[in-house]
């Protein structure tokens, strides 16, 4: 009696396709965002708007996770700045995978425009909407994140470093904050670029690291994360029980005030446009998408 050896047939099992572990290629990135940038701008004003503010919200969490790892460090600038650039990639990361509307990213609706597939209007309601619902949900984790404590945290060391955040934006002249917003989007929205190439959650979230990391180190300016850090200093200079702790307090930061915090949000917003819009949008879309139908 012969006995037949029990080896499992494979000839029926489905081969993978090594090419979609691949990065998409550059030009299918440019025509996936712009039908992305289309889908965008045909969306509701609810969704938009709470999709806005889901976005303000992700990004200062990302925000405060920075302001406390920040605190005390003591690990010198460039190391202490990227272990607190990592901590604020919380935010895009919350905003990429988890869905949410962000204005600096939006900046990349630029390339549909270009190509005459969105319109002036409707790339200018997308922003309006979503700046707006980046503006509510930044304010209330402010408020909420205030009320919530967590800057006793140290003894007030973690209000001490979020004034001296706040200080060091409101403190910035005109030109200096532009740039600054130029070069802060342009990382960013190569960051989303990046996002764009990856085929899963575990790529996108790498891809975005490097690029978020850097512009925090570097000490660029990002509007919606300043949404945030600003009216949070606000709020603890009008708290005695904050200010006292402050090294910084005590009237010493008169700049510290909405008109310090507008100062900067409308130089730091017109570069953050002209970074992703100029840099990065219309620059792939001379590359890969013009006179193409």
């Amino acid at each position: 009696m012969s006995v037949q050896s029990d080896h499992s047939d494979n000839s029926n099992s489905t081969p993978v396709d090594p090419s979609m572990f691949d990065a998409y290629a550059p030009a299918k990135i440019a025509e996936q965002l712009e039908t992305v940038g289309l889908g965008k701008t045909g969306m509701g004003i609810v969704p938009l708007l709470m999709l806005g503010i889901l976005a303000g919200a992700f990004i200062s969490f990302g925000a405060m996770f920075y302001t406390v790892v920040m605190t005390n460090s003591g690990l010198g600038l460039g190391v202490g700045k990227m272990v607190g650039g990592l901590a604020f990639c919380l935010g895009l990361i919350l905003v990429v995978v988890g869905g949410a509307e962000l204005f600096t990213g939006n900046v990349l609706i630029v390339m549909g425009w270009a190509h005459r597939k969105v319109t002036t209007a409707a790339l200018l309601r997308n922003w309006t909407v979503v700046y707006i619902g980046n503006f509510i949900g930044s304010v209330c984790i402010a408020v909420l994140g205030y009320w919530s404590d967590f800057m006793h945290m140290g003894g007030d060391a973690v209000a001490d470093t979020a004034i001296k955040i706040a200080e060091g934006k409101v403190a910035l002249s005109f030109d200096t904050a532009f740039v600054r917003g130029i070069l802060c989007n342009a990382l960013v929205c190569l960051a989303v670029w990046l996002c764009f190439a990856a085929r899963s959650v575990v790529d996108k979230i790498v891809a975005l690291i490097l690029p978020i990391t850097a512009f925090v180190v570097l000490g660029f300016e990002h509007s919606i994360a300043n949404m945030y850090f600003i009216p949070t200093a606000i709020l603890l200079m009008s708290d005695t029980t904050y200010a006292g702790a402050s090294s910084l307090a005590n009237g010493a930061i008169p700049d510290i005030t909405i008109a310090g915090f507008f100062g900067n949000l409308i130089p730091v917003t017109i570069g953050n446009i002209l970074g992703g819009g100029v840099f990065v949008a219309l620059s792939y879309y001379l590359i890969y998408l013009r006179g193409k139908k």
